[in-house]
């Protein structure tokens, strides 16, 4: 009986450790970006979005995270992206989780600082302040594609094609080294039925999205 009671303690006080060391450990964000990125979407005109990912780290791994948070104080604003909804990606052996899609009632959103908060499902959180100040130096650029021709109107530096297929899926993306040329040399797959024109500046964190528009005839 005092083995068997020895053995008892020995797993409570076990079990007792590994839930502390488990569920005391925050979550770190490590990096993190805003981007601005302008979208044609609206009969007013361009509407401001922000990308807002950053790199998150957790002993007990990404899957043990639950929501991401993001606030602009002065302006009392706040957005909350929970597990299910945010956008995993991979670069460079660095795992980034984020979203696409923060916006606001206003055509553009605030700058300054905003407070991001990363939890995890234990209830643990950890916040890291960004600055953000990019604005868009450039005019909305423009594309037209007519009788297998494309013609870009844009100052922005870097300008891309994405391409989609039928169902509107994302399919591949093509960096312009022309303003102006055959969709056929382009070389996108025949599977890709349309386009919008990606158009970035990497200095400021800024970037605009055209509608998407039919590439075949």
């Amino acid at each position: 009986m005092k083995i068997s009671l020895k053995i008892f303690f020995i797993l409570i006080f076990s079990a007792v450790f590994l839930f502390f060391s488990c569920s005391n450990a925050k979550p770190e964000i490590k990096y993190g970006f805003i981007q601005s990125v302008l979208l044609n979407n609206t009969a007013e005109g361009p509407k401001e979005h922000f990308s807002f990912f950053i790199i998150p780290h957790d002993d007990d791994g990404i899957e043990n995270l639950d929501e991401l948070h993001l606030y602009h104080d002065r302006e009392q604003l706040r957005w909350i992206i929970k597990s299910g909804e945010w956008i995993t990606l991979t670069q460079d052996g660095s795992t980034w989780i984020g979203t696409r899609s923060i916006t606001s009632r206003e055509t553009y959103l605030p700058r300054g600082v905003f407070r991001a908060v990363l939890v995890n499902k234990g209830g643990d959180s950890t916040e890291r302040y960004f600055t953000f100040d990019g604005n868009a130096r450039y005019a909305f650029p423009e594309i037209e594609i007519s009788g297998g021709i494309f013609n870009v109107n844009s100052a922005w530096p870097v300008n891309k094609l994405i391409g989609y297929d039928s169902s509107g899926s994302y399919a591949a993306t093509v960096n312009l080294s022309s303003m102006s040329g055959n969709v056929s040399d382009l070389g996108f797959s025949s599977n890709v039925r349309s386009a919008a024109l990606w158009a970035e500046d990497v200095s400021s964190f800024c970037a605009a999205i055209t509608n998407i528009i039919s590439i075949r005839d």
